[in-house]
């Protein structure tokens, strides 16, 4: 073979060489898409899990579904409470609220005493199945004291009942009815939208896990 024919040959072997490297790369690159699109079908449905936990989490349903039967509540609006109260974690305030559904202790000793618990010591507010039952229990109180009326009853659950005795009777004296924006305390204003739109939240997004649906 002449220099010429070498040469020629030599370079058809380099192109077919490049030629074939080009197909191995593009062939890497679609597998490369697939894996990361099987990847990505596989895992979304648990970042999306764990983006819900973190941002509505939800424990104790089964013990909110129980208080919620016993007590004629709504699950959703227990975990709403509890939302807004404690997203959930066991702590004391500064004020030293206690646990999921940040009771005080006075009020806590007056759950007790109403409600039959003769052997209930401050402590038992650390256990969950006794915070959720004793809050469940207040606020079923609550709605009965006010006839049901939603507004006022959280409003009393974070405000005081004397607070809202009064705004009640200073909306009458204006002979109006009393409503949220009859609330003069920001923080109690803030904490009745956050739990009624919690409860909102939690009826869409745990109502299997609530017993709703």
């Amino acid at each position: 073979m002449s220099p010429a024919a070498q040469a020629t040959a030599a370079r058809r072997r380099r192109a077919s060489q490049r030629a074939a490297m080009r197909r191995r790369r593009a062939f890497l690159f679609v597998a490369m898409l697939g894996a990361l699109a099987i990847g990505f079908a596989l895992l979304a449905p648990l970042f999306r899990t764990a983006v819900r936990d973190l941002t509505l989490p939800l424990e104790h349903a089964s013990e909110i579904r129980q208080q919620a039967q016993e007590k004629n509540l709504d699950p959703a609006l227990i975990a709403g409470v509890i939302y807004a109260e404690s997203k959930f974690v066991d702590q004391t305030s500064p004020v030293g609220a206690l646990g999921l559904m940040q009771l005080m202790p006075e009020t806590a000793r007056f759950i007790a005493e109403r409600s039959g618990g003769t052997a209930f010591t401050i402590e038992d507010l650390s256990t969950p199945e006794v915070n959720i039952a004793y809050g469940s229990w207040y606020l079923r109180y609550l709605l009965d004291h006010y006839d049901g009326e939603e507004v006022r009853a959280l409003a009393a659950y974070n405000g005081g009942m004397g607070n809202v005795n009064e705004w009640i009777e200073e909306a009458r004296a204006r002979g109006g009815e009393f409503s949220e924006a009859d609330i003069t305390f920001p923080e109690t204003r803030e904490y009745v939208d956050r739990v009624r739109t919690a409860r909102r939240d939690y009826a869409q997004t745990y109502g299997a896990e609530l017993g709703i649906r």
